[in-house]
C-alpha cells in the first residue's frame, strides 16, 4: 500500500511490492539459497532468519520502459539497488524514502534487485545495537512510475491564518529530465467548496533544470483541521506539455497552524494538552513492516486509551501511518533517527552527515501532514556536552531552514546537566521516577522543572514529558507487587501520569510505551525476554493491568488546557 489515497491519475504508478519477491541471503548457513517471500517484509519474520544479521538480495521483474522513477519507501538499513545488473542508487537508513530517475529505459522486462544490509559497523552511526530492533529487509513499499519529459517533483502547501481568514502558500517543484529545453503549463487546484486554483503558463526549463513555482491562495469556505474534526483537503497539480496533460500529483493537507506562546503549545490558537504514547514500528509477526491493518489496529487501541498523540520513537514513520493520523486527528511528534548516542557515538565521522540526511529526507516527504505538530531530534544523546551542543544546533537550524511552521524539540535524559535548552522552542524530558530510582514522581518532576526555570535557557518555554513509565511482564503478578509485575506497573504508571497531568506548567506526557518491543540481541541491557517490557499492551497487543488505569486518567483530562 503506497498511501491511504490515490496520488496520481495521469502518471502511471505501480507498487512493485505487495507480492512475492525472491529473497537470497548472502551470509550464514543458508547463503545462496533462494526463498519466495511476501513484500514489504523483514527477514526476521521468515522461518530460520529470526536472528539473521547480514545482507540479503530481493529480486523481482517488471514490464516497463521510458523515463522510469523508482522509489523505495524504506529498506533496512542500508540499500544498494540494481536495475538489470547495473547499480542505480545507494541509501543509508531504514526509515526514510529514496528514489532515482532513469531516463529512456528500453521497453520490455526488467530485473530489479535490492541488496539490504542490517549489519552494524563503523560506517553506520545511527543503526547501532540499541533498545529496539534494527531489522533487515525491504520493509516499506517499492514504487515504479513512468514520467513525462517534465514532471512534478513535489508539492508543499503551507496554511496561514491571517486577518480572520485562511490562506495557503503553494510551492511546487517541476523538473526537466531531458537534454533539451522544455516548456510546460502547470495548474494547482484545491478541492474546497470554492475550488481555488493557481496557474503557471509557459514555464520554460533548461536541460536538467529543476524549478520552484509558488503562489499564495486565499480561501473563505474551509474548515480547520483539529483533533476533534480532522478536515482534510486535496491539492491536485497537473502539468501540461504541448497542450496535453502529461503529469499530475495529488497530496492532502489541513488548514491548521501550530505555534508556541509562553509556556503553551497552540493548535489554531488553543493550548493543547498532550496525552500520548511513544510507539515503535514493531510487531512479532511483521517486525517493523507493519501492514495497514496492523497500523490501524494500533491507532484504534491508542484512541480507546483516551490518547490524542503519538511520538514516533525514534525515527520517521511510514507515510501510511501518518495518513491515518491525519484522518483520525492524532497529533504526531516525529523525529529524526537517533537514540541514546554517547559523545563517542556522536564523534563517529559519519554521524552528522547521516543524522542530517534523515532530516533532509523526512521533512520534505512529510511536510503536508497536518498531524505532525512538532519535529524532534536526537533522543537522549550527548546534549550535556559542548560537542553535542554543536550537533544539536546544526540539526535544529537545518529543520528551521526546511520548515518554519512547526516548533522543534529533543527529548533529554540529562538530569540537571543539559546545556541545549536554549536551542529549541519546546523543552522535553524523559524521566522514570519509581522505576530507575525511588523518588516520588511529583517531587522529581517539580524539582526538575524548577531547575529548568532557574538555571537554563529553557525558562519560560513549553515543557513536555516525552517518556515516563515502568516495566511490566504480561501475566506476571504476585501478592507483593514487585517490579516487573503488572500490578507494580499499573500503580506506578498511574502515579507518574497523574503527577505530570496535574502539573500546571506541563503541556502533557508521552507514556513509554504503547507496546512491548523486541530489542537488539547485541544490546540486551538487562531486559527480560530480550524485550523492552514497558508497553501498556504486550507485543501481541494484549492489555496489561495498567491499560484501564491509563485510560481512566487520560479520559479525565480534556485535549486542551484553556
Amino acid at each position: 500500500m503506497i498511501r491511504a489515497f490515490e496520488t496520481h491519475k495521469i502518471r502511471y504508478q505501480k507498487e512493485l511490492t505487495g507480492q512475492l519477491w525472491q529473497f537470497t541471503p548472502c551470509q550464514g548457513r543458508l547463503a545462496g539459497k533462494s526463498f519466495m517471500v511476501a513484500t514489504p517484509s523483514c527477514w526476521e519474520s521468515y522461518p530460520d532468519f529470526g536472528n539473521y544479521r547480514g545482507e540479503g538480495i530481493y529480486r523481482t521483474t517488471f514490464q516497463a520502459g521510458g523515463n522510469l522513477r523508482l522509489e523505495c519507501k524504506g529498506v533496512s538499513h542500508t540499500a544498494t539497488v540494481f536495475l538489470d545488473g547495473q547499480e542505480i542508487m545507494r541509501h543509508y537508513n531504514a526509515y526514510t524514502m529514496f528514489d532515482t530517475v532513469i531516463p529512456n529505459v528500453p521497453y520490455g522486462e526488467h530485473t530489479l534487485e535490492i541488496k539490504a544490509d542490517n549489519r552494524f559497523s563503523e560506517d553506520s552511526a545511527l543503526h547501532i545495537p540499541n533498545d529496539y530492533m534494527s531489522y533487515g529487509g525491504v520493509s516499506r513499499p517499492v514504487v515504479l512510475e513512468q514520467l513525462a519529459d517534465v514532471y512534478i517533483k513535489s508539492i508543499q502547501v503551507t496554511p496561514l491564518w491571517q486577518d480572520g481568514s485562511w490562506q495557503a502558500k503553494a510551492s511546487l517543484t517541476v523538473k526537466n529530465i531531458t537534454d533539451h529545453p522544455c516548456s510546460c503549463d502547470v495548474s494547482a487546484s484545491i478541492d474546497t467548496p470554492e475550488t481555488v486554483r493557481a496557474e503557471w503558463a509557459g514555464e520554460t526549463l533548461a536541460p536538467g533544470e529543476e524549478k520552484l513555482l509558488q503562489k499564495n491562495l486565499f480561501f473563505s469556505q474551509v474548515e480547520p483541521w483539529s483533533m476533534e474534526h480532522p478536515q482534510l483537503y486535496r491539492v491536485n497539480v497537473v502539468l501540461t506539455l504541448d497542450g496535453e496533460p502529461a503529469d499530475d500529483l495529488t497530496d492532502r493537507f489541513g488548514f491548521r497552524v501550530v505555534s508556541t506562546e509562553g509556556k503553551r503549545i497552540l493548535l489554531n490558537g488553543r493550548a493543547v494538552r498532550i496525552k500520548g504514547f511513544c510507539r515503535h514500528e514493531d510487531h512479532p509477526q511483521f517486525g517493523c513492516a507493519l501492514p495497514y491493518g496492523a497500523m490501524a489496529a494500533d491507532l484504534d487501541l491508542i484512541r480507546h486509551l483516551g490518547a490524542n498523540s503519538v511520538r514516533t520513537s525514534h525515527y520517521p514513520n511510514d507515510e501510511v501511518f501518518l495518513d491515518l493520523c491525519d484522518e483520525l486527528g492524532i497529533l504526531v511528534w516525529e523525529e529524526n533517527h537517533a537514540r541514546g548516542l554517547s559523545l563517542e557515538n556522536m564523534k563517529n565521522p559519519h554521524f552528522e552527515e547521516q543524522a542530517e540526511q534523515v532530516i533532509r529526507e523526512m521533512i520534505p516527504a512529510h511536510y503536508n501532514h497536518p498531524c505532525i505538530y512538532i519535529w524532534g531530534i536526537l533522543n537522549e544523546c550527548a546534549s550535556d556536552t559542548e560537542y553535542g551542543k554543536e550537533c544539536y544546533q546544526k540539526q535544529l537550524e537545518l529543520i528551521e531552514r526546511l520548515d518554519r511552521t512547526r516548533p522543534r524539540s529533543f527529548a533529554s535524559c540529562k538530569f540537571k546537566t543539559d546545556i541545549c535548552f536554549g536551542l529549541p522552542e519546546v523543552v522535553s524530558y524523559n524521566i522514570y521516577p519509581k522505576w530507575y530510582h525511588e523518588t516520588p514522581p511529583g517531587e522529581y518532576l517539580e524539582d526538575l522543572y524548577q531547575w529548568v526555570q532557574r538555571e537554563t535557557e529553557g525558562a519560560g518555554k513549553p515543557f513536555l514529558i516525552t517518556e515516563i513509565g515502568a516495566g511490566g511482564i504480561y501475566g506476571y503478578r504476585n501478592p507483593y507487587h514487585s517490579k516487573w509485575t503488572e500490578e507494580y506497573q499499573a500503580e506506578t504508571l498511574a502515579e507518574q501520569v497523574s503527577a505530570v497531568l496535574e502539573h500546571e506548567d506541563c503541556c502533557g506526557v508521552y507514556i513509554w510505551q504503547f507496546s512491548d518491543v523486541r530489542i537488539s540481541e547485541e544490546w540486551f541491557g538487562g531486559r527480560p525476554r530480550t524485550m523492552n517490557n514497558k508497553g501498556v499492551v504486550d507485543e501481541y497487543r494484549r492489555r496489561k493491568l495498567c491499560y484501564d488505569r491509563v485510560k481512566q486518567i487520560f479520559e479525565a483530562y480534556d485535549n486542551y488546557i484553556d
